[in-house]
C-alpha cells in the first residue's frame, strides 16, 4: 500500500512527524469501489473516511421530486466522507458512490479522532482541514448557488474541476450546478 500521495496531500495543511504519520499509517486500508458502488448509503451511520487515490466519488441526496441532487465531487486527492452524520453519529443524508472505478484508502473515523488526543500535529491538520473545507470553501459556494445565475456557476465549476468536465456526463454536472441538462446544454453552447 503507497501511502506517499496521501501524506503529501495532508502535509499541505501542516506537516507531520514520523510517529503521527505511523500511527496514522496503521489505520489506513486500500480499497477499490467500482463504478456504481457505495462507499456511503443515505441512511447509514458513517464511519470511515476515504482518501481518493484513483478515481471519483460523487456525494448526493434525492430530492422531493426523486432527483438525484450531487452536492460534492471527490476526485483524486481529496477526502470523502459524510462528516456532518459522523460526526453527530446521526444517519447520513447522502449517498457517496463511484462514477468511476475509484481506488482508496480509508480509515476508521473514532480511531482516527484518537489519533488527535495523541497528535498535537494531527490536530492541526484536522482544525486546517477543517476551516478550509467547512468554512472558507463552503461558505462561498452557499451563497454562490443562491445569488448567482447558471451560467457563472457553470464558469465556476470549470475553474474549480477543470479536470473534471471530460470525466462527467452532462446529467452529473448539471445535477451539481441545480439545472437541467438542457439547460446546461444551452449555456455550454453559448459560451462557444
Amino acid at each position: 500500500m503507497n501511502t506517499d500521495l496521501f501524506f503529501r496531500k495532508i502535509r499541505t495543511y501542516h506537516d507531520l512527524s514520523n510517529e503521527a504519520q505511523s500511527a496514522w499509517t496503521a489505520l489506513l486500508r486500500q480499497k477499490i469501489y467500482r463504478k456504481g458502488e457505495n462507499f456511503i448509503n443515505v441512511g447509514q451511520r458513517p464511519r470511515r473516511v476515504a482518501f481518493v487515490i484513483e478515481g471519483l466519488f460523487s456525494q448526493y441526496y434525492t430530492s422531493e421530486k426523486g432527483e438525484s441532487i450531487i452536492k460534492y465531487f471527490f476526485p483524486e486527492g481529496r477526502l470523502a466522507a459524510s462528516v456532518t452524520a459522523m460526526l453527530t453519529d446521526t444517519p447520513s443524508m447522502f449517498t457517496i458512490t463511484a462514477i468511476e472505478t475509484t481506488t482508496v484508502l480509508e480509515y476508521d473515523f473514532l480511531s482516527f479522532k484518537k489519533l488527535l488526543r495523541d497528535h498535537a500535529d494531527v490536530a492541526m491538520f484536522y482544525i486546517r482541514y477543517m476551516e478550509q473545507h467547512w468554512i472558507i470553501e463552503k461558505e462561498p459556494l452557499e451563497i454562490a448557488f443562491r445569488a448567482e445565475t447558471a451560467k457563472t456557476r457553470y464558469q465556476e465549476f470549470l475553474r474549480n474541476y477543470p479536470t473534471l468536465v471530460t470525466r462527467l456526463k452532462k446529467h452529473h454536472i448539471a445535477s451539481f450546478l441545480g439545472i437541467t441538462p438542457t439547460q446546461l446544454s444551452r449555456i455550454f453552447f453559448a459560451n462557444k
